[in-house]
């Protein structure tokens, strides 16, 4: 069997001590740090480009800014507990002080969606600033976030795929390696944290940047916002047919961790959870209508 064997990249960029304290810079941080000011940037470029916009910009850069803190503590609290509310409530019903250990990791696209949607949402009525207009802005640079998110799981060696045996299959360290069925003397997955990075990151954002730099989507509220929603989640559901399913919903009557069945099929709960995401995205795809 070919494979492609795991690449010796250490989680941690670097680290030092401060007395008894360790202080690390790991790729999962800088890929949320990177995408935050290229997000940033990419926004403030778009405000200031006179040409999209069907009147004035919705907002000031400086307003940008601002925005950026509720971003942050929008993903994090949202990430955090929505990956406790889809994922472990019962663990942490009965762990309750392990829900700020975000350090362990465990955390949710989905629940950091809804929080930087709730951090949006009170952005604007404080800012005065249109809620669609806002939300575009927002989705056109999301990709970058999602892209560079997903290589950070590469390396990091977590979320990988199901046990394949093509070519490209990468043979991940520790926990996939074990947990690994059948007889194969070395586990190979897919590496679907790539294909995620390629298909949510680096292909949704060329539509995205294609339709509002070339066709003027942003002229249209919310349509740049649907197309996110509904790619992302078309991506998504596409690949949670080669991701390894949480532990969690793995058990020995249910190996490929589905979390609802429809006669013969089932779905897991990461495509149950983009559904939604796609009926609102090709709503507001097909809508026209104004802030």
């Amino acid at each position: 069997m070919s494979y492609i064997p795991f690449p010796n990249v250490s989680p941690e960029i670097f680290s030092f001590s401060l007395g008894p304290v360790t202080l690390a810079l790991r790729w999962y941080a800088l890929a949320y740090i990177v995408g935050l000011i290229a997000g940033w940037k990419l926004m403030v470029l778009a405000l200031r480009t006179p040409r999209l916009w069907s009147g004035p910009a919705p907002m000031t850069a400086e307003q940008v800014e601002r925005l950026l803190t509720w971003v942050i503590v929008g993903v994090i609290l949202g990430g955090r507990f929505g990956y406790v509310l889809f994922y472990q409530p019962g663990y942490f019903l009965e762990n309750p002080s392990h829900l700020i250990r975000v350090w362990e990791g465990g955390m949710s696209f989905h629940g950091g969606f809804l929080g930087v949607t709730l951090a949006g949402i009170l952005f604007c009525r404080r800012e005065k600033v249109p809620m669609l207009a806002l939300a575009d802005l927002m989705a056109l640079v999301a990709p970058i976030g999602i892209f560079l998110g997903r290589l950070a799981n590469f390396v990091n060696a977590e979320l990988w795929g199901r046990p394949t045996t093509l070519p490209w299959g990468v043979a991940f360290p520790g926990e996939a390696a074990q947990t690994c069925e059948g007889v194969l003397t070395i586990c190979a997955r897919h590496p679907s944290q790539i294909y995620e990075a390629l298909l949510e990151g680096a292909l949704l954002f060329a539509a995205l940047s294609f339709v509002v730099w070339r066709r003027g989507w942003l002229k249209s509220p919310g349509r740049v916002a649907g197309l996110f929603f509904a790619g992302y989640g078309a991506a998504r559901f596409f690949v949670e047919f080669f991701r390894q399913p949480d532990a969690q919903f793995v058990s020995e009557g249910n190996p490929l961790g589905l979390a609802l069945h429809f006669g013969g099929y089932g779905l897991t709960m990461g495509q149950i959870l983009t559904l939604p995401m796609i009926a609102v995205g090709l709503w507001f795809v097909t809508r026209r209508g104004k802030a």
